[in-house]
């Protein structure tokens, strides 16, 4: 065992001495921050990923024949850059840190979509996960449009990406994302020191066996799984009104879940008056914009709430944490009034 500990010290050391090396010679890549600290974090397989990137790029560069432009700065799981093609498309390249998706859910979804409200993807190297992406514009929430229009825009895009999950296509069912995510608020919930009220986990956990024992191959779809703002981009040329959907988690699952990613988001709106009146506002409309049950979708938005509450908590990011369990000790009180 000591012998074994000593040779993986030994590799991260050379792995080390190799990424500083790299940090002198591959500055033109512009790696982020964000993406610096998420690959480190990723302990092994993010270092040997940072080592090798400059190379992989140049490989890519040359077998694909791109010329490589800025890279861009909000990424943070991926190495993302604008590339022009040797036809002089604009396109980006994408290049995930290794680990984060290693089944490449997102490169499966986005093949499955064939660019069908997802970005389309131009060319890909599966065994190491990087992308050709259509180059879109700018993203939904830069545009400076009322929140309702943002929804109804994600809304539209959801509806135009549902769609069966293709045969021999494996992802995540609904029933196991409901369990995946009670285990985590139970145990997230604890070791953060119950930084919410038991009454809101209670109704969290319930709500997600009841999410589970509903889930129907028959009518599960092809899902985003993350869709918001930040992941709804602008078609150039198509219009004020035509986007496409970036990073996919991947999910078999009902259509209701989608829809509670956008009772996750936008908590401070909420916030500014009775947070139970305008969480149920929220639900009716997007209920309304898609011919989706209202009620699924309440319990998957308290659910994502709340989990994602904990994620931001045990991140440090006390601000967004607050705020969305803010949120959910006011939504756990519905049944009281």
């Amino acid at each position: 065992m000591a012998v074994r500990t000593t040779g993986r010290i030994s590799a991260m050391r050379d792995l080390t001495f190799k990424l500083m090396r790299g940090t002198m010679t591959d500055v033109a890549l512009g790696i982020p921050d964000k993406v610096r600290r998420t690959a480190l974090a990723c302990g092994e397989d993010g270092l040997a990923w940072l080592v090798g990137l400059g190379p992989l790029v140049a490989e890519l560069k040359r077998n694909w024949d791109l010329s490589i432009g800025r890279t861009f700065p909000t990424a943070t799981e991926a190495f993302v850059a604008e590339v022009v093609t040797a036809d002089g498309r604009q396109a980006v390249l994408k290049i995930p840190i290794t680990g984060i998706d290693p089944s490449r859910r997102e490169l499966h979804t986005l093949l499955a979509a064939n660019g069908h409200s997802y970005v389309r993807v131009l060319r890909y190297d599966a065994a190491r996960g990087a992308m050709l992406l259509e180059r879109l514009g700018p993203q939904l929430h830069q545009l400076g449009l009322p929140l309702d229009v943002q929804i109804e825009i994600i809304c539209t895009a959801l509806r135009d990406a549902w769609i069966p999950l293709p045969e021999g296509l494996q992802l995540m069912s609904g029933a196991e994302k409901a369990s995946n995510l009670a285990s985590f608020i139970e145990i997230a919930w604890r070791e953060l020191g119950r930084p919410c009220s038991e009454r809101a986990v209670a109704k969290a956990l319930s709500f997600a066996d009841a999410r589970s024992r509903a889930f129907d191959p028959q009518s599960a779809v092809l899902a985003h799984g993350d869709a918001h703002a930040w992941n709804t981009l602008l078609v150039p040329g198509g219009g004020p009104r035509r986007f496409k959907l970036v990073d996919p988690d991947g999910l078999f699952i009902e259509r209701a879940y989608d829809l509670g990613i956008s009772m996750r988001e936008w908590g401070s709106e909420l916030l500014a008056g009775d947070p139970l009146q305008l969480g149920h506002r929220r639900c009716r409309q997007l209920a309304r914009l898609t011919d989706v049950e209202p009620e699924p979708i309440w319990q998957w938005g308290f659910i994502e709430r709340l989990s994602n509450g904990l994620l931001l908590k045990q991140k440090g990011l006390d601000r967004g944490a607050n705020e969305s369990l803010t949120l959910v000790d006011a939504w756990a009180l519905d049944d009281l009034r």
